[in-house]
């Protein structure tokens, strides 16, 4: 019996498990959309969700308290920095929920399991995918189109 196990082991030791759980985390700040699989997403939601909770309040007196707090836990300075000055404004008015999982349809090669979209809630990830399609589309003229083939 498993008594006062909390969590999934995910198959790692517990160095493995905390940094999976800490380049996740920067993977889903740096991009906002994460292709992993069902079990990853379902075990890394949780924590996350609490890192994003620390940018969400605008109180000045533990402001620092909390930046340092995400550092400690993300060690990226550069997605702490994000985490406070995008992510968090976004999601100041949201009393939680701030990502989704999304089941896609196929499964990974080799052991066969679920893959899922892990993203942010009110991204604008594919907006900006469709965008720079249409920008490097609308770049391309008919001679250069003719001088490749």
């Amino acid at each position: 019996m498993k008594h006062n196990v909390a969590g999934k082991s995910l198959q790692r030791n517990s160095a493995h498990r905390a940094a999976l759980r800490k380049n996740f985390t920067v993977a889903v700040i740096r991009h906002e959309r994460v292709v992993t699989t069902l079990a990853k997403a379902k075990a890394l939601r949780p924590f996350v969700e609490k890192v994003i909770t620390l940018a969400r309040s605008n109180d000045k007196k533990t402001r620092l308290h909390r930046i340092r707090q995400a550092a400690s836990l993300l060690q990226d300075k550069d997605m702490v920095k994000k985490l406070f000055d995008v992510i968090g404004p976004r999601f100041a008015n949201r009393p939680g929920g701030y990502t989704r999982i999304l089941r896609l349809p196929d499964y990974r090669i080799g052991d066969g399991g679920t893959k899922v979209v892990f993203e942010l809630v009110e991204n604008d990830v594919l907006a900006r995918q469709i965008k720079a399609a249409e920008e490097g589309a609308a770049n391309v003229t008919p001679d250069a189109e003719a001088a490749n083939a």
